[in-house]
């Protein structure tokens, strides 16, 4: 699948600051970048530096007022539809050290909390299928609905409150995940069919050796998400980290999917 995606920020700083910023699309096997361009305005050097678990990159910049970005790319999605049904868990002793990690609890993804009432619901079920019932349930019980949650919503705040946006569905399935004993991590990335659309957030769950991508929302299909980015939670995916105080003026994501001449 052939898919151009844009994305423009516009923030005003209320004073210096550094920035972290990262949008841009991550290099990656099923994910072959055939080109991309990003344009910043208001910032000083641009200094690129890899992303969490050198998936992805960050780029550290200075903006002294106001910071406008802008990012074009054209990628091909080289990924079968997601099929969880079956996937064996791996050995916790044979997981790979940089899988270790995943098994935690992290700011937001609080799954010490969700032990007693995983093992309850979903004890009967093992592997793929457990976190296939995993979504499955987050999708019927959570009601989709912007502007409810914050930037401090916790995967257990959003199990009470049974709403929130994509950020919100990640973190409470990468949670119940970990809280079965199944490494779970976080993706930043942009999403086919995701509305409105905006910068998206799914998880990836390791199981028969590999990642596999999931979205609690339901509304990306598995090769229709293209990632910018991994880690814990939120913190580590956010597309921009400004080291001050900034205001919101305008955003925008665009993703379609193109015919392989590159034709819309």
């Amino acid at each position: 699948m052939r898919l151009a995606i844009t994305a423009h920020l516009d923030y005003r700083l209320r004073s210096p600051a550094d920035c972290l910023l990262a949008i841009e699309v991550a290099p990656m096997a099923d994910q072959v970048l055939v080109w991309d361009r990003l344009r910043v305005a208001g910032v000083g050097p641009l200094s690129p530096i890899p992303a969490q678990d050198g998936i992805g990159r960050r780029t550290w910049m200075h903006g002294e007022t106001r910071i406008t970005a802008d990012y074009e790319a054209m990628v091909d999605v080289n990924r079968a539809p997601a099929a969880l049904d079956g996937l064996p868990i791996d050995p916790l002793a044979a997981l790979p050290a940089d899988v270790v990690p995943y098994l935690f609890p992290s700011r937001y993804c609080d799954s010490d909390r969700f032990e007693a009432a995983v093992l309850r619901e979903f004890g009967h079920l093992a592997g793929g299928d457990k976190v296939g019932a995993i979504a499955a349930w987050i999708r019927r019980h959570l009601d989709y609905a912007p502007g409810l949650s914050s930037s401090t919503t916790t995967a257990s705040d959003t199990f009470v409150a049974h709403h929130g946006v994509c950020r919100d569905f990640a973190h409470l399935l990468i949670a119940m995940v970990r809280a079965a004993d199944i490494p779970a991590r976080m993706v930043g990335a942009y999403g086919l069919g995701v509305s409105p659309q905006d910068f998206h957030a799914v998880a990836e769950v390791w199981l028969a050796g590999a990642w596999h991508l999931v979205d609690a929302t339901g509304m990306a299909p598995t090769e229709g998400i293209v990632r910018l980015g991994v880690g814990r939670d939120a913190t580590d995916i956010a597309f921009l980290t400004v080291f001050g105080r900034a205001d919101f003026l305008a955003q925008s994501v665009t993703v379609t999917r193109l015919a392989d001449n590159g034709s819309i």
